[in-house]
């Protein structure tokens, strides 16, 4: 599985931008990437959501701003029956380079230069936003333009964090995509059971030696960092949705001991499973 390059319906076209509802049984596992920002909003599902070597929890309210060529997907709980929606607003680097050309649109260059790790937005619920975005793709193309410049004023002045880490490079080339792709998918299928260092080198036919540094290189962080990074957020999962006790949730999440497990949690997530629990 590589990072696929999408090809956006509106290229080509004479629209600055497009913005469309999805509504599919689930989000599936489709690594990829595109030259455009991304803005997307769900309405329902839940999962996990992979951006860059970011890899935390979606769900309802959920809202992100991606910059062009991030690689993400969003992965559904397969738990969940029902229909997954998202609203999606996608334009051109060269769409937004002539937009903050004028000078009321400072706060919003501010955005765009924060988002180059990927945003997550933390809204109260009574934002506005959802309305808006849902107003955009109901009405004319000019409508919604002005609708579009009033959500990009409203992000710019709520709360968000980065996503990606400050290590994370995107692997450039379609052969490098390919190679790191099979092992986030490896990852991704297995960490629940033991993950083999040899195995993740052989998938893309490199030593073990030659493999840890291609790793570092690819996504900042060790081979055993990542893996540990989704196993938490599983164990998190665990620990909010379910009441197994913490010792099972730690081998569900593909950890060999509590100890380790434990150690590895309060490093992740700088408190101690069952205070996350009760928290």
């Amino acid at each position: 599985m590589k990072a696929k390059l999408e090809q956006l319906s509106h290229r080509g076209t004479s629209r600055s931008f497009i913005c469309y509802e999805v509504i599919v049984p689930s989000f599936e596992f489709l690594w990829h990437y595109h030259p455009e920002y991304e803005l997307t909003y769900i309405l329902k599902g839940k999962g996990k959501r992979l951006v860059g070597d970011g890899y935390e929890d979606f769900g309802p309210g959920d809202l992100v701003l991606l910059p062009p060529m991030l690689p993400h997907t969003w992965i559904s709980d397969k738990s969940n029956s029902e229909k997954c929606r998202a609203i999606v607003i996608q334009f051109s680097h060269e769409f937004v380079e002539r937009l903050l050309q004028f000078s009321e649109m400072k706060n919003i260059e501010k955005l765009f230069v924060k988002s180059s790790r990927g945003l997550q937005f933390i809204m109260g619920k009574k934002s506005g936003l959802l309305s808006l975005l849902q107003r955009m793709h109901q009405c004319s193309e000019l409508m919604s333009f002005t609708l579009l410049l009033q959500v990009l004023h409203e992000l710019s002045i709520v709360k968000s964090l980065p996503i990606a880490s400050v290590h994370f490079r995107p692997m450039k080339g379609n052969e490098n995509q390919q190679r790191i792709n099979k092992v986030f998918l490896y990852v991704q299928k297995e960490f629940r059971e033991s993950i083999s260092l040899k195995k993740a080198a052989s998938i893309i036919h490199l030593s073990e030696s030659a493999f840890c540094k291609y790793f570092k290189k690819a996504s900042g962080k060790t081979f055993s960092d990542y893996t540990n990074d989704i196993r938490v957020a599983h164990a998190c999962q665990l620990l909010i949705e379910t009441d197994k006790p913490i010792g099972e949730i730690a081998f569900e999440s593909g950890f060999e001991s509590i100890t380790y497990f434990n150690r590895i949690f309060l490093r992740k997530k700088k408190i101690r499973p069952g205070q996350y629990r009760k928290m």
